[in-house]
């Protein structure tokens, strides 16, 4: 699974950063990794410096093979937190897509194939 992280001019995106969301992302999504070919990484600052409650988004797009992209945001006060929240929403939108694509037994469902 490649990372790519994308930032606007108000958020540093260095290499440290790029580091902690690559390794919470694989962590996090290990059970997805045959699934997922690449997650973009997308965070901005709606306030540009001027602070404020939840200014901090962090948009996550993950592109399963095969089929149409998984797209989740999540604002926060702190970058970290919009990063965090993001993953899980992230986590539940795969549960959500692979799960339909699979029935009870694990068979591919009429809707098509997760591989």
């Amino acid at each position: 699974m490649q990372v790519q992280l994308n930032t606007d001019k108000n958020i540093q995106g260095d290499e440290t950063l790029a580091a902690w969301i690559d390794t919470e992302l694989k962590s996090k999504l290990a059970r997805f990794r045959d699934h997922i070919t690449r997650v973009e990484v997308h965070l901005s600052d709606a306030n540009a410096g001027r602070g404020g409650d939840n200014d901090k988004r962090c948009k996550l797009e993950a592109r399963p093979a095969g089929r149409d992209p998984v797209v989740v945001s999540h604002d926060a006060p702190k970058t970290g937190d919009a990063i965090r929240g993001a993953i899980d929403k992230l986590q539940r939108a795969l549960d959500t897509a692979v799960g339909r694509a699979r029935d009870n037994h694990g068979r591919d469902s009429l809707r098509g194939s997760v591989e």
